[in-house]
C-alpha cells in the first residue's frame, strides 16, 4: 500500500477558458473537411501525425482528414462505430485489424461522415490525394484499400523505419528527404499543382511550434496539484495529430500554454481531491472515456500517458535523463535558404523529437521511457490498457509492466480496444480499477 499524499483541505479549481474554443475548433475543422469541395478547396487524407505541413506545399487552401483521429470520433459514438465496423465485416474485413482503420473503411463503405457533434452527414469526403506515413503494419495498406474504394486516387506512402528519435543518423534524415522530394515530383504530375515551398515553409514552423508548444504544456503537469486532467488532456492533445500545421491550432496552443502557466501559478488543479497520481499508456477507449472521471471519485487524478506524451510533443533529452520541449529551428534562429534546408529542418525536429516512434522500436526503450516519465511527472501508480486495436502500441505491454513493478510502481492491467467499443467490458474494467486503488488505501469520497 502507498503512503497518500496528506490534505488537509480541497485544491482550488476552475474549468479551463479556452475549452470552449478547442470545441469550436475542431468542430470547425472537421466541417471544413466535408465542405472542401464545394467551397473549390483541395483535399487530402492520411495518417495524424505524418508530414502534414508537407501537404500545404501543394496549395495553401489544401485541408488534411487524418485518419486516426477521424476514427476516434467515430468510436466516441457506439451506434455510428458498430454500423460502420459491421459494414467491413460484411464486406470481409478482418475484426483484429486496426480498429481506427476500420471505422474509417466503414464510412467510405457507408458513405457517411461523422462530426464531433455527432451529425452523421451523407457523402463521405473523397480526397484529391492520400498522403501517409507507414510507421506500422496497417498505415500504407490503410491508404491503399481506400484508394482502390474511393477510385483509384493517388497515393503516397513514406516509409518511416526504425531510425527516429535517439536513433535518428544523418543518413536516415537523407532516407527521409529524398522521400519528400520524390513525393513532391509525382504528386505535382497527380494532381497538377506546383509545389509552393513559401507555403511549405509557413505550415512547417505552424506545425514544429505546435509540437513544441505541446511538450510546453505537458511538462506544466508534473506540478502538484496537475492543472490538467488525462481526459480533457485527450480533448486537446488531439490538434496536435489532427492540424499541427495550421496557424490557429499554433495561435490555440499558445492560449493553452499561457492558461495553463497561469493555473500552475495560482495552484489551480484540474481535480480539487488530488491525492493520488497515475499515468497511463496506450489510448484510451474513446467510448468510455468516463472510466477516467471515475478515478476522480476516490482522488486519483490521470496526469498523463506515454501515447499522449510521446506521440505529439517534440522532446530533447537532457544527461540526467529528463525529457525537455525541443526548441524549433525558429527559436534556434535557424532560416532555411533553400527546398532541401527547409524539408531537411523539417524533418530533423519532427522526427528527433518524436518519442513515440522509438518506443515501437524495443519495448527496453519504452520501460525506459515509462520509467522515466513516471519520475518525471511523479506517478504513484500506472494503468495499462491491453489494446486489441492497435498493434503498435500493444508491443511490449507486458514486458512494460514487469519492469515498472520491479521498479516498485503499482501496475493494473484491462483489457479493451480504443475504437471497437464491442470489446470492452465497462464493468468488469470499472472492477478491476476499483480493487487496485483499494489496494492503494484509496476510499471513494463524498
Amino acid at each position: 500500500m502507498v503512503v497518500l499524499k496528506e490534505q488537509s483541505k480541497n485544491y482550488p479549481t476552475e474549468p479551463l477558458k479556452c475549452w470552449n474554443r478547442a470545441k469550436e475548433l475542431r468542430q470547425n475543422f472537421y466541417l471544413s473537411i466535408a465542405q472542401a469541395k464545394e467551397k473549390g478547396a483541395m483535399l487530402a487524407a492520411g495518417s495524424g501525425g505524418s508530414f502534414q505541413a508537407f501537404t500545404k506545399g501543394f496549395g495553401r487552401d489544401v485541408i488534411f482528414l487524418p485518419g486516426e483521429p477521424y476514427g476516434a470520433t467515430a468510436a466516441f459514438f457506439h451506434d455510428f462505430a458498430a454500423k460502420t465496423e459491421e459494414a467491413c465485416e460484411k464486406a470481409g474485413i478482418a475484426r483484429d485489424l486496426c480498429a481506427y482503420l476500420r471505422n474509417y473503411w466503414g464510412s467510405i463503405l457507408l458513405d457517411k461522415y461523422i462530426l464531433p457533434d455527432g451529425t452523421v452527414l451523407d457523402n463521405w469526403p473523397k480526397p484529391d490525394f492520400l498522403f501517409t506515413n507507414h510507421v506500422c503494419c496497417s498505415h500504407a495498406k490503410w491508404y491503399q484499400y481506400a484508394s482502390e474504394l474511393e477510385g483509384d486516387v493517388p497515393l503516397v506512402a513514406i516509409d518511416m523505419g526504425p531510425r527516429v528519435a535517439g536513433l535518428m543518423t544523418d543518413e536516415a534524415i537523407d532516407y527521409f528527404v529524398n522521400q519528400l522530394s520524390e513525393a513532391i515530383e509525382y504528386l505535382e504530375k497527380a494532381i497538377g499543382r506546383k509545389f509552393d515551398d513559401e507555403a511549405f515553409i509557413e505550415a512547417a514552423d505552424n506545425e514544429l511550434a505546435s509540437l513544441s508548444m505541446w511538450a510546453d504544456i505537458y511538462t506544466l503537469n508534473q506540478n502538484i496539484p496537475a492543472p490538467l486532467d488525462e481526459k480533457s488532456m485527450f480533448s486537446l492533445y488531439v490538434f496536435g495529430i489532427m492540424c499541427p500545421h495550421l496557424k490557429e491550432v499554433t495561435e490555440f496552443y499558445r492560449e493553452l500554454r499561457d492558461e495553463v502557466k497561469d493555473r500552475v501559478a495560482r495552484g489551480i488543479a484540474a481535480v480539487s481531491t488530488e491525492r493520488y497520481r497515475i499515468a497511463t499508456d496506450s489510448q484510451p477507449p474513446w467510448g468510455f472515456l468516463n472510466v477516467f472521471r471515475h478515478l476522480e471519485s476516490y482522488g486519483a487524478v490521470s496526469v498523463g500517458s506515454i501515447y499522449s506524451w510521446g506521440l505529439v510533443g517534440i522532446w530533447d533529452r537532457e544527461d540526467d535523463g529528463r525529457f525537455v520541449p525541443l526548441k524549433t529551428p525558429r527559436e534556434k534562429g535557424i532560416t532555411p535558404k533553400n527546398r532541401q534546408e527547409a524539408l531537411r529542418l523539417y524533418v530533423e525536429h519532427k522526427m528527433k523529437g518524436s518519442a513515440l516512434l522509438l518506443m515501437w522500436s524495443t519495448c527496453h526503450a519504452k520501460s525506459d521511457f515509462f520509467l522515466q516519465f513516471v519520475r518525471d511527472w511523479k506517478v504513484d501508480g500506472v494503468i495499462v490498457h491491453l489494446n486489441r486495436g492497435c498493434e503498435g502500441t500493444a508491443v511490449g505491454q507486458m514486458e512494460n509492466r514487469l519492469a515498472l513493478m520491479e521498479a516498485g510502481i503499482p501496475v493494473v492491467t484491462y483489457e479493451g480496444n480504443m475504437a471497437d467499443n464491442r470489446d470492452f467490458d465497462y464493468a468488469r474494467t470499472l472492477a478491476k480499477i476499483e480493487a487496485f486503488l483499494d489496494s492503494q488505501g484509496l476510499k471513494k469520497l463524498n
